[in-house]
């Protein structure tokens, strides 16, 4: 049987965690990265600095050039951040093949467009006159530093085409990564991106001193918003029940491994947004999400006043201390 051959794009702590999994489970993969120096590093070094502990297989491979990357792969995996999603397609589109299959796993909304990070991708390889491709998202309660280590891991495939998310399934599913398919896309991938959002609430809160009950109010009602915007988009309900939606809302919320969770602790701590990056020191996606969020709940007109509040608070215009009396406060209504 022919091996199956993977691009990565990307090589964060995420892309290089899938990466490796895949090369394990008898892959064969190719890493590519914008920044030469991190091939560099993971090909002289065989591991990640974020990710201690871990060893790439020796079989692996990294490239620079685009056109070497994407050339014969059965499946190109994004996995760089969510803000350059848009201009890595538009590199790799002209590279690639007619009927391309492609996974997505930045999570995000686009601000200017609002569109997810599949639609992006879908339409920069038409513009480029890619025919056919084939996107997945695949997104779930999925930290790098865990399946790196081969924790036990379930996550789920995102597609209308279901044979395209059964094969991803196949590929990616390994003893301790357990695959799931959703033919409803948009869904999993909102909850992928909201969901950070609401991390950055409940870090917030944390960093403000409240304790488990303000905790799980936040995911509860947190998960309600992602919900509600995700019916409000003709997405399914019991897609934000499910591993995509509570299911990584949950872990965002609740593990010291969330950028946003700790980004959140810093700012309701004092810290300005800036500050509380440079101290994360990687990609903070609910910053990155929080504008698109907001422009959907005014598109869709959806009320959203948790998402409302983290966007005041990291504006300036409303202290971390005040956000909880303003929702404390809000009319009281049924659950």
């Amino acid at each position: 049987m022919n091996q199956t051959k993977i691009g990565v794009l990307g090589a964060g702590t995420w892309g290089t965690a899938l990466a490796r999994l895949l090369a394990v489970n008898g892959c064969d993969v190719t890493m590519w990265s914008a920044l030469p120096s991190e091939l560099d590093n993971l090909a002289a070094t065989h591991a990640h600095p974020n990710l201690p502990g871990m060893t790439l297989p020796k079989e692996m491979h990294f490239t620079a050039d685009m056109k070497e990357l994407c050339a014969g792969k059965d499946v190109l995996l994004f996995a760089v951040p969510s803000v350059f999603v848009r201009s890595t397609a538009k590199k790799a589109a002209p590279c690639a093949r007619d009927g391309q299959l492609i996974v997505d796993v930045a999570k995000g909304v686009e601000e200017k467009t609002l569109m997810t990070m599949s639609e992006i991708i879908e339409e920069e390889f038409a513009a480029a006159g890619r025919k056919n491709c084939r996107v997945v998202a695949l997104s779930g309660p999925t930290h790098a530093e865990e399946v790196a280590r081969d924790l036990p891991t379930l996550i789920v495939a995102g597609s209308k085409d279901e044979e395209a998310a059964r094969r991803v399934q196949q590929v990616f599913t390994t003893p301790t990564f357990r695959v799931y398919t959703n033919s409803d896309r948009r869904g999993v991938e909102l909850g992928g991106a909201v969901k950070n959002v609401i991390a950055l609430a409940v870090g917030i809160a944390m960093g403000l001193g409240y304790g488990d009950n303000a905790k799980a109010a936040l995911i509860t009602r947190g998960n309600t918003e992602l919900a509600r915007l995700g019916a409000a988009m003709g997405c399914q309900a019991e897609t934000f029940a499910g591993l995509s939606g509570m299911g990584d809302l949950i872990v965002t919320c609740t593990s010291m491994h969330s950028r946003n969770l700790h980004a959140g602790i810093l700012i309701g701590q004092g810290a300005d947004v800036e500050t509380a990056k440079r101290e994360v020191g990687q990609v903070v996606e609910g910053i990155n999400a929080l504008p698109a969020a907001c422009k959907l709940a005014q598109k869709y007109n959806v009320e959203m006043p948790i998402v409302e509040s983290v966007e005041e608070i990291l504006s300036g215009r409303l202290a971390a201390s005040d956000a909880l009396a303003a929702l404390m406060g809000r009319e009281l209504k049924p659950e």
